[in-house]
């Protein structure tokens, strides 16, 4: 090895902490999410509406390539 890289530290690589508290990897390689719209002003919505946004989705394929960067250990 040359003495000009023997003490060269290589950066660590780390996952988005933003994007690690919004997004889980499925076994199948996709990310699953949270629906939209289910946090706050829930007395305007109808109970039926509230109780399908409980339902998780999946990240949409065109998405998929910057949650793979952002979590790359996921």
């Amino acid at each position: 090895m040359p003495r000009a890289y023997r003490g060269a530290k290589i950066t660590k690589l780390k996952s988005n902490r933003g994007a690690a508290k919004r997004f889980r990897a499925t076994a199948n390689g996709g990310f699953k999410c949270k629906s939209i719209n289910r946090n706050h002003i829930l007395t305007k919505k109808t109970t039926k509406r509230k109780r399908h946004l409980r339902a998780g989705l999946r990240v949409r394929d065109e998405d998929l390539g910057r949650i793979e960067q952002m979590l790359p250990f996921a």
